[in-house]
């Protein structure tokens, strides 16, 4: 298991948002130009930069940034114990995570993004005898919907959810919607920032031995979160504590990319959240 991002990109993603040159982080840092940009790139450099003070100008916590850098992982996983859950992974180029959930019972399906390609999502239906019902964007960046219009050939009366202002009326999410999948309910929380459309899903309903899970796509990764800058970064981070970090420590964040995690898990060891 791997991060999505290493202490390189927590990093630059940092700056970016804050608008911080490369020059001036390399001086805080105690490192040279090179030394500093190879940082960046790899996650690795000669020797140990000036964390705190790095951090201090990024807005990061600075034990939590060391944390990573030294090698934090989240807690690995066992998704069986989510019986109706399942994590499919996809590439081209890049990795990408979408995500399948069903009702026990009624065998009822809602499937979370596409990924790049539709082909192993059919055969979990099949596999499992499911009826694909409903259809979740987490936000249109390409590599989350890209097997979106073969889906929908298949399934004509899946029914679409987006945050999108340019999707049909219909089939934009409302504040405080709730969709019922057998047992299953699900709301969705508006996370914009790295995508104006961000939204995060949240499943509640689940088995009492199971905490309730959050599709959060590129709002937050495990000991990072999506790209973003100036006004929409500082949205980014807003809403991350707003609308993720307040469901129960317990829930699992199943992101875009990367592991999953807890909301525990990222309050307590993600450094864009001292």
């Amino acid at each position: 298991m791997t991060l999505e991002d290493h202490v390189g990109d927590v990093l630059a993603k940092a700056r970016g948002g804050w608008g911080v040159s490369t020059e001036e982080a390399a001086r805080l840092a105690g490192l040279s130009l090179e030394g500093y940009a190879g940082l960046e790139r790899t996650g690795e450099c000669s020797r140990p930069p000036d964390w705190v003070a790095l951090a201090v100008r990024l807005g990061l916590d600075a034990a939590k940034l060391e944390r990573v850098a030294h090698g934090w992982l989240p807690a690995s996983r066992d998704l069986t114990r989510w019986r109706e859950l399942r994590q499919i992974t996809t590439s081209e180029g890049m990795a990408v995570n979408c995500y399948l959930v069903w009702d026990e019972a009624t065998r009822e399906a809602a499937l979370f993004d596409t990924g790049w390609d539709a082909r192993p999502v059919f055969d979990l239906i099949a596999g499992h005898g499911l009826g694909l019902q409903h259809l979740f964007i987490t936000h249109g960046h390409p590599d989350h919907v890209a097997a979106l219009e073969e889906i929908r050939r298949r399934c004509p009366k899946v029914q679409l959810h987006s945050g999108s202002a340019h999707a049909p009326v219909d089939q934009r999410n409302r504040p405080n919607d709730f969709i019922r999948l057998g047992s299953l309910r699900i709301t969705n929380r508006s996370t914009p920032g790295h995508a104006e459309d961000g939204t995060t899903y949240a499943i509640g309903n689940w088995p009492e031995d199971a905490p309730h899970v959050a599709i959060v796509g590129d709002a937050l990764f495990a000991g990072s979160m999506g790209r973003a800058s100036g006004a929409a970064f500082e949205a980014a981070r807003r809403a991350i504590c707003e609308q993720i970090f307040s469901l129960p420590t317990e829930t699992l964040i199943s992101p875009g990319h990367g592991p999953v995690t807890t909301v525990g898990e990222e309050q307590a060891n993600n450094p864009f959240f001292p």
